[in-house]
């Protein structure tokens, strides 16, 4: 479902697996480091979560990621190192899985004296799961709202009201369809619909990979009318991304947090891929870019889909999570190459003529409390009082 896959001898054993057959390179082990004295502009930041997501830009035709290796005080100690081609155009990070190391990762790298991110856009390029109503394993999705959808109360679902269809509710209600009275400011993220689009249109340029072992699991889907996306082959589409730690699998629990998306975007979202480190790391862009360190609507999301969120017809939650690594993960981890480099082309092809500027917002960007400037168009309105804030919901949400 999310970027680590459920039982981690087994993720290892695929993830070995799966690269064998690809033939990627690994990071050299004498690799050319840059000068200390050196402060690096990259254009494009990839940023990758673990090895798979990563290894999967090694040895491409189109650039030499590895040419230098820059240590960066502050990030993973299992990833220390920042990758960049040889022009410092495109660079990659690997933040370590789930929120805390994406959120300590991109803060320390936001800050890093290394380099100069005012320019810069990061491509947030990892695998996901996905609702097989919006779309199919292998599919790649692009995102406008991520929104953190286990931050809210949680009571043990055998001891919910039996009127409740999840034992998820908002922080500060007492119902699973109220707006949350306590906001934290983490709880949902827009980021810049018109680059998202162009991101979009560049993808859709590409060849995406697929496998018969992925068409034949997919089909299962088919005879559930409202997976009929499910059941289709890969494609590029414009959903939204969930993020939680908790690795779920389950149709109650998709639909409870189906519900929080909508509900926390006053309806404009659409729930599709599920992550674990997204709201993390536009937290940490955002505080970056509220002191100029970064330009925060130069951000695009894009996840592929390596697995369903939930069963298909005759098929438990726990089979469908146990299942989850032979299935859609190697087209997932092909396709974010794909897509992605697609990406990464548009915006160095067209640098001068377009995107060294920057691509100017049309919609709101930032975070649920207006942290950047503008006013959100989601989540409740700010009241100023001289007591704590209060909130009000902004929109009626069904």
């Amino acid at each position: 479902m999310h970027d680590c896959l459920p039982i981690m001898s087994l993720s290892l054993f695929i993830a070995a697996l799966c690269f064998s057959l690809l033939g990627r390179a690994s990071p050299p082990t004498n690799p050319i480091h840059a000068r200390a004295d050196q402060v690096v502009s990259p254009k494009v930041f990839i940023i990758s979560m673990f090895l798979p997501e990563a290894e999967i830009w090694y040895d491409v035709p189109e650039f030499d990621i590895l040419a230098q290796n820059i240590t960066v005080p502050g990030i993973s100690p299992i990833y220390p190192q920042v990758y960049c081609t040889a022009n410092n155009e495109v660079c990659q990070i690997i933040t370590g899985e789930a929120e805390i190391n994406a959120a300590s990762t991109i803060s320390s790298l936001s800050q890093s004296s290394l380099f100069d991110l005012r320019k810069t856009y990061f491509l947030i390029a990892g695998i996901a799961g996905i609702s097989p109503k919006v779309g199919t394993i292998g599919s790649v999705t692009f995102a406008r709202f991520a929104v953190s959808v286990a931050l809210q109360y949680e009571i043990d679902a055998r001891e919910k009201p039996a009127d409740w269809n999840t034992g998820y509710f908002p922080e500060g209600t007492s119902s699973p369809n109220a707006y949350p009275s306590i906001l934290y400011g983490t709880e949902v993220f827009e980021v810049n619909n018109a680059l998202r689009q162009l991101a979009i249109s560049f993808a859709q340029n590409a060849t995406l990979n697929d496998t018969t072992k992925a068409q034949s699991y997919r089909a299962l889907y088919a005879s559930t009318p409202a997976y009929t996306h499910g059941s289709q082959a890969p494609s590029i589409v414009a959903c939204d991304t969930a993020t939680s730690d908790v690795y779920f699998s389950g149709t109650l629990l998709s639909e409870a947090f189906e519900n929080t998306v909508s509900l926390y975007t006053n309806g404009s979202g659409t729930y599709c891929s599920t992550q674990q480190e997204d709201n993390a790391t536009l937290e940490a862009l955002l505080r970056a870019a509220n002191i100029k360190l970064v330009d925060f609507s130069r951000i695009i999301i894009m996840r592929t889909a390596s697995n369903f969120d939930r069963p298909h017809a005759n098929q438990t939650a726990l089979n469908n999570l146990r299942v989850v690594a032979g299935q859609g993960f190697l087209p997932a981890i092909e396709n974010i190459y794909f897509a992605g480099v697609k990406v990464v082309q548009g915006i160095l092809n067209g640098w001068e003529s377009q995107f060294e500027a920057g691509i100017k917002p049309t919609n709101y960007v930032g975070d649920i409390f207006g942290t950047l400037g503008g006013q959100p168009d989601f989540g409740p309105v700010i009241v100023p009082v001289n007591t704590p804030a209060t909130y009000a919901r902004k929109n009626t949400t069904k």
